[in-house]
């Protein structure tokens, strides 16, 4: 087994970290506020507990939004989720805390420390966050992975790891079909195994997958397993348990609940028809008025997309292409001829996508969720990628987490980024969130004002 020597020093001292923003903000509110109690002696003593009974709220916070499970696979927009909803706890705990105590150190101009202290734990927070990334990227707190009996359940996640070199994981090659017990020990000890990755659905025979499972609990190697979505029915079901006994019942999707459904379907209509006064209202004519001047064909493209539990709808968006018998059957490719010089810019920074937001109040799409694709991609995908239907669970979207995360299924391997794309919206589905959906739209602006390099 890998020897792991400093990762457990890591999450310590980030919680040092954070407990010392906590101090040196409350600390410099406090001074600067109260010149005339900076050398009280009895001042200071009752604030030194206040502190601490903030560190351990902090901690106790930390247990429930799991602030510090960082996993090496988190994405960024995960994390911010996480952060947003502990940060807002911790000051609505603050804010509360200051109405019903007559310590002066919570009354020092509570709203701008709140806000102080939100930028700055924010700000430390992605530093860090960014750091190990950027560490892990260099080679720096790797872990030792090997693929065993590899096939097309694996194949998608040998290309996360080899692509995403900032999740740290260095994989070693076994280099034999074979499995021989002597020969799979020494491999790992000669190269420090930690993590095995094995299909759900392999062809070993029982007896050798028991013996593996046996000599990597005896080698303190870690063995997951990685199902297959093609066959596997994980997506399916949730683990329950009636009182020890483990059992699998079918799955509630947050969207399920007609809070959840409500309270988004609330946001959309309020958001689009903000977007479409504010912005879409000067916008669309100037946008409309550069495609007429510089290609022939109508302003707009509409075009049949699967929705919610695949109803069709006619799908809006600015027009990128010149008019041609293919747009409904072929799909974009790098370079694509087909593509106008105003149309590849619109393309760039998703302004094509704008007039979607009419789709948005009519009910036919959402502001954040799985894109929409031609019915002739839905057609032939549903057949070859397992619980491909599941994404129709919920309503399709202008912007979704695989978007986000440069996942279009338009480039490289199409058939494993297809499928990678899809693993990101069954996520979505199972594990949406309305603090989810803002940090999803935070990062679209982004990549709007930017442009996405992605994006064809």
């Amino acid at each position: 087994m890998q020897r792991i020597r400093y990762s457990r020093y890591v999450k310590s001292i980030i919680i040092l970290l954070d407990l010392l923003v906590i101090a040196s903000v409350f600390i410099f509110f406090f001074v600067s506020r109260n010149e005339h109690l900076k050398y009280n002696q009895e001042t200071w003593y009752q604030n030194m507990f206040s502190l601490i009974l903030l560190f351990l709220f902090w901690m106790l916070l930390s247990g429930r939004t799991k602030i510090y499970n960082i996993a090496r696979n988190l994405t960024y927009t995960l994390f911010l989720e996480r952060l947003f909803i502990h940060c807002l706890l911790f000051i609505l705990g603050i804010l509360l805390i200051s109405k019903v105590s007559y310590n002066t150190f919570f009354n020092s101009d509570v709203y701008w420390l709140s806000l102080y202290l939100f930028c700055f734990i924010f700000l430390v927070k992605s530093l860090i966050f960014f750091a190990i990334k950027y560490l892990r990227s260099l080679g720096i707190n790797h872990r030792n992975v090997m693929f065993l009996d590899e096939n097309a359940a694996t194949e998608v996640l040998k290309n996360i790891l080899t692509e995403r070199k900032d999740y740290g994981y260095k994989i070693f090659d076994y280099g034999s079909t074979e499995i021989n017990a002597e020969l799979l020990v020494s491999f790992w000890k000669k190269n420090g195994i930690y993590t095995v990755f094995l299909p759900l659905e392999n062809s070993l025979s029982e007896d050798t997958e028991k013996e593996v499972f046996k000599l990597a609990e005896n080698n303190k190697v870690h063995i997951s397993l990685v199902p297959s979505i093609a066959q596997s029915d994980f997506l399916l079901h949730d683990l329950g348990y009636i009182q020890t006994q483990p059992v699998l019942n079918q799955a509630r999707y947050p969207l399920d609940y007609f809070s959840n459904f409500l309270l988004k379907r609330i946001f959309d209509i309020v958001f689009s028809v903000l977007i479409l006064v504010l912005i879409c209202s000067w916008l669309f004519p100037v946008i409309a008025l550069i495609i007429k001047m510089t290609s022939k064909g109508p302003v707009f493209f509409i075009q049949k997309r699967y929705g919610f539990h695949e109803e069709v709808f006619n799908c809006i968006k600015f027009r990128t292409m010149v008019v041609n018998d293919e747009s409904a059957i072929r799909t974009t490719c790098e370079n694509d001829s087909r593509i106008t010089r105003f149309g590849g810019l619109l393309r760039k920074t998703s302004l094509d996508e704008m007039p979607q937001f009419i789709n948005v109040l009519k009910g036919e799409m959402s502001i954040v969720g799985p894109r929409p694709h031609m019915l002739a991609v839905d057609q032939y995908y549903k057949p070859k990628i397992g619980r491909y239907s599941l994404r129709s669970m919920v309503s399709p979207g202008i912007t979704g987490l695989a978007q986000v995360n440069g996942l279009r299924g338009d480039s490289g391997d199409v058939e494993v980024e297809m499928n990678k794309r899809v693993l990101a919206d069954t996520f979505y589905v199972r594990h949406w969130s309305f603090i989810m959906d803002m940090v999803i739209i935070v990062k679209t602006v982004v990549l709007v004002i930017t442009g996405d390099k992605n994006a064809k």
